[in-house]
């Protein structure tokens, strides 16, 4: 949510002098509405809760460098907040907190962390930072960016070069639009960002807790800065190798691995969902499943969704958390014609929560999450790699591959790569891993060690970023900010019993 050499650049330009950065201006934090609140997931109970943690909060932003090889050049913001230790006597320091994405925000993650159960806010103040380009921070804007998704069916040769066409016209436009800007949303320098943000707030060291593209964040910052780098914990992490190509491989092999777990599983409950008693069956089962919907897509008009072999697909890479769910709705998807859904789709489409009000804080920005990868993508951006390689995943994974792209993201992407790797850095590092997860596989962690040092903490789940959500796995990750104690293992989600 990623080579020959290791941020030979950007090491450079990480350890220029530069100027003293300027305090944090201070100000009121934004108010949120219940509205805002429950579109973020949040239950009514726990309403009081966020309030009174908002009530303890300092918000503010801080200017920084757009390029930082013109550092007294066009400045930008940066926006955070601050909940301070509650015990001041024994506190520890700051502890940056990042969510991945990459675009996604980070302001209210120190919330949504102790509201979770993380027990580490006596000891440390909790930073949440918009990186560059993201939320309350200067933003990143630009129009049509991603092409409207095909019609339902099989991806045809000529629909997928049509839709070639129209990424790399609306990335070249992105891109071009303001490169100056656009240009600088890099790994590297949203590290130099963090790095600022600990100076601004008088700490000799920072210590971070990243998930997802999180991890690139924080191997790319204690490469940079090993002087500076505290503790750290990084979960689900990510590609280190920066090349989307390989990116959609590796998850898409993950992805069908984690499959074949869900078909045993669906396998040992033959007598509920009929597609088997075996994972051969199953998995014959829903390949048929799948190509009957890619054959002949149906509308279900109740709730406004075409079932396509895509969708089916797509359901069959989830992790395990929705397995009851998905395995209900595909077995009524083996009967079902429409144009009424049938109950379980229905009703999973019913359960999406509430769409975000206007006046809701940004969670995602797609530009820059595009900008970030395309930015430093080192792969292939041209039509015929992407689709041979997507034409063969069709093959080697019959359920799952058409989740996979048939198109390279950076399509016509017009700025030229900047990549990050990791490399040996300062301060304490532990690389969490969850066994049998797609998003970020666990080959990614162990890579990642390989390359950047670190302690590995194996988590036997499929869920990304089940550290932080966790009890058994949050009380290990306070241990280790607390006391540098570490773990092996901690519980992961558990599988469904039914």
């Amino acid at each position: 949510m990623i080579l020959n050499t290791l941020l030979a650049g950007a090491l450079t330009l990480g350890t220029l002098a530069a100027p003293a950065p300027p305090a944090v201006t201070w100000k009121e934090c934004p108010a949120y509405s219940d509205d805002v609140l429950r579109s973020r997931g949040l239950a009514e109970k726990d309403f009081p809760e966020f309030r009174r943690l908002l009530a303890r909060t300092d918000c503010g932003t801080l200017k920084v460098p757009q390029n930082y090889a013109d550092p007294g050049g066009k400045q930008i913001t940066i926006a955070l907040t601050r909940l301070k230790a509650t015990d001041t006597k024994r506190r520890l320091g700051s502890l940056a907190v990042n969510p991945g994405g990459p675009g996604g925000s980070g302001y209210l993650m120190p919330f949504e962390l102790i509201m979770s159960g993380l027990k580490v806010n006596d000891r440390y103040d909790l930073i949440g930072v918009d990186p560059r380009g993201i939320g309350y921070s200067t933003k990143a804007a630009c129009e049509g960016l991603m092409p409207k998704e095909p019609p339902p069916g099989p991806i045809t040769e000529a629909q997928a070069r049509k839709e070639y066409a129209a990424a790399a016209k609306a990335n070249h436009k992105c891109g071009t639009s303001d490169p100056g800007f656009i240009g600088q949303l890099t790994t590297a320098n949203i590290a130099r960002d963090l790095d600022r943000v600990r100076a601004a707030l008088g700490e000799r060291k920072l210590n971070f807790l990243g998930v997802s593209w999180g991890t690139w964040l924080g191997t790319t910052y204690r490469a940079l800065f090993p002087g500076r780098a505290g503790r750290m914990w990084l979960d689900s992490v990510a590609n280190p190798v920066p090349k989307m190509d390989l990116f959609t491989e590796v998850r898409a092999m993950a992805t069908d691995r984690n499959f074949r777990r869900m078909a045993a599983w669906i396998a040992e409950r033959d007598a509920e969902y009929g597609f088997g008693d075996s994972t051969d069956e199953v998995v014959g089962a829903l390949t048929r499943l799948r190509e009957k919907y890619a054959a002949d897509p149906v509308t279900f008009t109740d709730i406004d969704v075409t079932i396509d072999g895509r969708m089916i697909a797509e359901a069959a890479g989830q992790p395990s958390v929705a397995w009851p769910d998905v395995s209900e709705v595909l077995g009524e998807l083996v009967d079902a014609t429409g144009p009424e859904a049938p109950p379980a789709l229905k009703r999973l489409f019913h359960e999406n929560g509430p769409p975000a009000p206007e006046d809701a804080p940004e969670r995602q920005n797609l530009v820059a999450q595009v900008a970030l990868f395309c930015n430093e993508d080192l792969g292939p951006r041209t039509f015929e790699p992407a689709w041979n390689a997507y034409r063969q995943r069709l093959k080697r994974y019959p359920v799952t591959g058409e989740a996979s792209a048939f198109r390279p993201l950076c399509a016509g992407w017009p700025l030229p790569p900047q990549p990050s790797r990791p490399a040996k850095g300062g301060g304490s590092l532990v690389l969490s891993g969850h066994l049998h997860e797609n998003q970020s596989p666990y080959e990614w962690t162990k890579q990642t060690r390989a390359a950047a040092g670190g302690h590995v903490v194996t988590i036997d789940d499929d869920v990304h970023g089940s550290a932080l959500r966790t009890p058994g796995c949050l009380a290990a990750i306070a241990a280790y900010f607390e006391t540098g104690r570490l773990a092996n293992t901690c519980p992961g989600v558990p599988m469904p019993s039914r």
